[in-house]
């Protein structure tokens, strides 16, 4: 994401290789988020917390997370939300948007 001028529904999302994930038996994601660093690890040290964090998508995420395919821009990946979801989905491109932004936040997708 680099200027400001650009249509970020024209961005192409891409799954960061750094992350692993799965589908669970609900259908839904899961994606294994690695606690690294040294204030993680003197909470896994002194708090006993986990080396790594599990994040699970709903229905709604788990969705959109397949339609990433690296190829795809967000407004693609919007048409089978649509499809998917109709009504539910909105407002779809402000929700979706923001999703991706999201995942993009967490370094979970990359542009």
């Amino acid at each position: 994401m680099s200027k400001k001028s650009e249509n970020f529904l024209d961005f192409v999302p891409k799954k960061n290789p750094e992350f692993e994930w799965k589908i669970k038996e609900n259908r839904c994601v899961e994606i294994a988020m690695p606690n690294k660093g040294f204030f993680n690890r003197l909470a896994q040290i002194i708090w006993k917390r986990p080396k790594v964090s599990y994040i699970s998508l709903d229905e709604f995420g788990s969705f959109v997370w397949k339609q990433i395919d690296g190829e795809s821009t967000v407004l693609d990946i919007s048409i089978p939300v649509k499809e998917q979801f109709g009504e539910k989905a909105e407002p779809l491109l402000e929700r979706l948007s923001t999703f991706v932004k999201t995942l993009s936040n967490w370094k979970f997708v990359i542009f």
